[in-house]
């Protein structure tokens, strides 16, 4: 199948090139109407009851929730004042509720100034110290029209006007910064890791020519997985964030997977192969490589459709788009590209720099010479840098996940420890059918729940629901306590409790659900096609094992990071004791799916050389000397491209760039360098075995590259574990090389 491929590449490279032109253009044409089709939410289950009771409340009893803060303070208050009833603070507080009320987007106004002394809402309204006191409005429109009101209220109100000074919070305004953010977040980024990603390019493939060739790939991985996108969009929710994973993860294999064609059609170039004979011998080892390598990748990313959040599975949609269209592009037009230039791949070349293959064959040796105490050494250390995430505390994206900047945040901030009722995290309790009496009997007894600050009481056609201001921060251990206190009442009705700290409770539940499957369909995806590329039993087992304690260790340093808050002031961000739930289960797929992508570059070269040669250690060492230096320099490369991340203003960014970038430098460093020259060591000539049944099935339906393995008598050959490894040629000069 792939000496086809290759053939194909090279008798029908214009062709081939040609409608890799066309698929760009009609691509990036059609794919950029993914950008107004993407939703920024999907952290709630379908069948959780927090969603259904989101649903009763916006599409029978017609209240959609988009909820906005205007906290006025006097211009010259402080702590133990009542500047808040000062005359002239009234009057300009009174001015601004009538003038917002006129706003043809705000449905109802909400202000400590006008309504009655006797409403119980009013107290909430004000602050602890009375320098302070709020205007909630309940907006009105689409997802759109309820951000264009809250950017024009900004704008129209924000600041100091006479005594009072207003800023603008609440959900919907917080909904609104974290969109701008992320976008901010993605330009700084891009700017940041481009520059010095291409500089890298330059560096790592000794040549301005092969160094634009992954941009290449990456422009068609990009812009076919925006026209994926699109399309799913139209059939079924995606989340906008899924854009982010698209652009990294699109350039990220587009580097691996060029690095790895260019690099194999150089050596066949310098065997003395012709160009169309290097790249047909270079689709049939490095290209069944990266086939390989795809499709363990996708199977990685295909487990997050096991989760009912749409955000989780916007990544599965975005990530094996991406991962389909980067391996075709690899597979195909990279390969006639490839035939086109033939030597002038390394035109504009810079000077070349020695590979530092000698010490990558000389750490496999010494690793090889000692590999028990090796293993255990480094198997205990990842073990205590993954101790940390025993400590995990799950939670949601929060307000502080925002840059301190932030005015939503500050507002939020100030909601949160000021005021006894926190307006910006208002739910509802929804009662579907119950009469007005009913209902407020059933709001007496969830007044005298814990955490409950004020309750009021509302009716319409279909039933009534209760507003429910919370005395604690609904994204906590209080808010999870409370949802649970709130739904063991006890009514002769059916009742529904939603709201963030409800999406907290149910989110948790979905994917505790669901990460045995998840994990699952991962480890059984990589044994079976690790098994159909090498015919082993043991080296697939060993993959997931190492791949594993590459990211305990990760995971381990991000709760001790994000969680904890060590190193927040360097990385600046807020600490809130919780670890968004949704992040690690996403960090892993991708993490775990890039370490595969690394695994099999390095086995791939293993088992070239142990099938000609059949001397294990002497293999294992060769492989590692040749994939050393790219793996080496693929990590390098994609660590700083995940790393501008770090630079990014909502806390989740940071976390998702730093945390990927030490999974990549963890695995290509001690999982490569160490561990895996260890393993392979111990098991010796078992690395290869398989039962009789599995070995007639390899042979039948594997994607072996060579045709025949070693006989018995130069397996027997071969050197044991222990022994010193010696290069496999002896001249200085081809060391060099």
């Amino acid at each position: 199948m792939f000496t086809r491929l290759g053939q194909l590449a090279v008798r029908r490279r214009r062709l081939v090139l040609a409608f890799t032109v066309l698929f760009i253009v009609v691509a990036g044409v059609a794919g950029v109407g993914v950008f107004g089709a993407l939703d920024d939410a999907g952290l709630t289950d379908p069948g959780s009851e927090s969603y259904r009771a989101r649903q009763f409340l916006e599409e029978d009893l017609g209240v959609r929730k988009h909820e906005a803060v205007l906290l006025v303070q006097a211009a010259g208050g402080g702590a133990d004042t009542d500047d808040v009833d000062d005359p002239a603070v009234a009057a300009a507080a009174t001015r601004l509720t009538e003038s917002v009320r006129a706003d043809a987007h705000v449905a109802s106004v909400s202000s400590y100034w006008s309504l009655d002394g006797g409403d119980p809402r009013r107290a909430t309204l004000r602050s602890t110290d009375g320098s302070a006191a709020l205007v909630v409005l309940d907006l009105a429109g689409t997802d759109d029209e309820v951000k264009d009101a809250v950017v024009a209220i900004r704008d129209r109100y924000a600041g100091t006007d006479g005594p009072i000074t207003v800023g603008v919070g609440g959900a919907a305004a917080i909904d609104v910064a974290i969109g701008d953010q992320l976008d901010t977040d993605l330009i700084r980024a891009e700017s940041l890791a481009v520059p010095v990603t291409l500089a890298l390019l330059v560096l790592v493939f000794a040549g301005v020519v092969a160094a634009a060739l992954p941009l290449a790939i990456a422009t068609v991985s990009v812009t076919g997985a925006f026209l994926v996108l699109y399309v799913i969009s139209r059939v079924t929710d995606v989340s906008a964030y899924s854009i982010n994973l698209t652009t990294g993860l699109g350039f990220a294999l587009a580097i691996d997977y060029s690095l790895f064609i260019v690099t194999r059609f150089r050596e066949e170039l310098a065997a003395g192969r012709s160009s169309d004979e290097a790249v047909v011998r270079t689709v049939e080892t490095a290209g069944r490589t990266v086939a390989v390598s795809a499709l363990t990748v996708a199977a990685s990313l295909s487990a997050l459709l096991v989760f009912p959040l749409y955000f989780l599975r916007s990544f599965a949609y975005a990530g094996v788009a991406v991962v389909v269209v980067a391996a075709a592009g690899s597979l195909l037009s990279l390969p006639a590209l490839l035939a086109v230039l033939g030597p002038r791949v390394n035109a504009w070349s810079l000077r070349r720099t020695r590979h530092p293959r000698r010490f990558w064959h000389r750490l496999a040796g010494l690793v090889m010479r000692r590999p028990v105490p090796v293993a255990t050494g480094v198997v205990v250390l990842l073990l205590l840098l993954g101790a940390p995430f025993l400590g995990v505390n799950p939670g949601l994206p929060t307000y502080q996940a925002l840059p301190a900047s932030s005015e939503a945040r500050q507002v939020a901030d100030v909601l949160a420890t000021r005021f006894a009722g926190n307006h910006s995290d208002q739910f509802a309790v929804v009662l579907p059918g119950v009469a007005a009496g009913d209902a407020t009997a059933f709001a007496d007894d969830v007044r005298t729940v814990h955490g409950v600050a004020s309750v009021t009481v509302q009716q319409a056609e279909a039933g009534s629901w209760l507003t429910v201001t919370p005395s604690v921060p609904l994204r906590s251990a209080e808010g999870e306590d409370l949802v649970k206190d709130l739904r063991g009442l006890d009514a002769p009705f059916a009742f529904g409790v939603e709201g963030h700290a409800a999406e907290l409770v149910d989110t948790k539940a979905a994917i505790y659900d669901r990460l045995p499957l998840a994990l699952g369909i991962i480890a059984l995806a990589t044994i079976v096609l690790l098994f159909a590329a090498f015919g082993s039993v043991l080296v697939p087992v060993k993959a997931v094992v190492l791949n594993l304690l590459s990211l305990t260790a990760t995971f381990g340093a991000m709760v001790w990071v994000f969680q904890d808050g060590h190193l927040s002031g360097i990385l600046g961000f807020t600490a809130t004791g919780q670890l968004d739930v949704t992040m690690p289960i996403l960090m892993f797929c991708i993490a775990f799916g890039l370490s595969i992508d690394y695994e099999v570059f390095l086995l791939s070269r293993i088992k070239e050389e142990y099938d000609r040669i059949g001397d294990n250690t002497r293999a294992v060492a060769t492989g590692l000397e040749k994939t050393g230096p790219l793996v080496t320099a693929a990590a390098a490369v994609l660590a700083i491209s995940f790393t501008g991340f770090a630079a990014a203003g909502m806390s989740f960014m940071k976390l998702m760039g730093v945390g990927l970038a030490l999974a990549i430098i963890m695995d290509a460093t001690i999982i490569r360098g160490l561990l895996v020259p260890a393993f392979m060591c111990l098991a010796g000539h078992a690395n290869w075995w398989a039962p009789a049944p599995l070995r007639r099935l390899h042979r039948r339906w594997g994607l072996s590259e060579a045709p025949t393995t070693p006989s018995d008598a130069t397996i027997k050959a071969g050197r044991t574990c222990g022994g010193r490894v010696r290069r496999n040629d002896g001249s200085r000069r081809a060391a060099r090389d």
